[in-house]
């Protein structure tokens, strides 16, 4: 492992000029990590095809099906700890994280299942933007232990390999626009927002962000009152007409 690689391939990135040469740099590096899993994606909401929301990304051919047939995007300890982390965390960590959880019991059942794919352990890193979490890449397979300045340097990749894949499909521009409409709102409502538009209930998303459902209400009123909509029907129109949910 050399970390030189890392440094390397932050500039090569910046240089192609086409997604697949971004594709194929990043893989080269992850696989000399002994990371053969790994995607790169855009933020989205459960019960949503993440394919669509894929920027790049290699998985065991049943882990897709399996995560989909078992609906674990409504469980997913990873995806879930994502949404409220700020740094780098490992895929263990995260299920350490929801040890309390009511749906703890869901959460290790699809943990094993990943195993039994092979993917024992990983890392992800979450991309975030003006209006909260943009997007994350996440890496996995064997277990490996990065260092911290290992961890840093695929912290940076993560975001460079992101921007980068966006501006060669000429869809950057459009997400730096959405980020500045989304200023009006905070990282928590437009948690609830799209979680909203998703079709969930308040207790579904007090479940989900592990908070009260009063306080799910609390968040819903306080969009109401900003986007000035008439209901919770009004708040998911207003929201698709200003970009604010994909």
């Amino acid at each position: 492992m050399n970390i030189h690689s890392l440094i390397q391939l932050l500039v090569v990135i910046e240089e192609c000029e086409r997604t697949k040469d971004v594709v194929a740099e990043l893989e080269l590096v992850l696989r000399s990590y002994k990371f053969d899993f790994y995607g790169l994606l855009r933020q989205t909401r459960p019960n949503v095809d993440i394919a669509n929301f894929m920027l790049a990304g290699r998985w065991p051919d049943q882990w897709p099906l399996t995560y989909v047939r078992k609906r674990y995007m409504l469980v997913d300890p990873v995806a879930r700890y994502a949404t409220r982390a700020q740094r780098p965390f490992r895929w263990s960590d995260a299920v350490a994280a929801h040890k309390s959880d009511p749906l703890r019991r869901r959460m290790e059942q699809m943990m094993a299942d990943a195993r039994a794919n092979g993917l024992i352990d990983g890392y992800i890193f979450p991309i975030h933007g003006r209006s909260g979490l943009l997007g994350s890449m996440t890496i996995g397979g064997e277990a490996v232990d990065l260092s911290p300045t290992e961890l840093s340097l695929f912290d940076a990749v993560a975001r460079k390999a992101f921007w980068r894949l966006l501006e060669l499909r000429d869809e950057a521009q459009l997400l730096e626009e959405q980020g500045k409409a989304d200023l009006k709102l905070t990282k928590r409502e437009m948690e609830v927002l799209n979680h909203l538009a998703d079709g969930m209930t308040s207790i579904e998303i007090s479940r989900l962000l592990t908070i009260s459902n009063h306080t799910v209400d609390w968040y819903m009123n306080s969009i109401q009152d900003k986007l000035k909509a008439r209901n919770r029907q009004h708040i998911v129109a207003i929201a698709f007409r200003n970009g604010l949910i994909p």
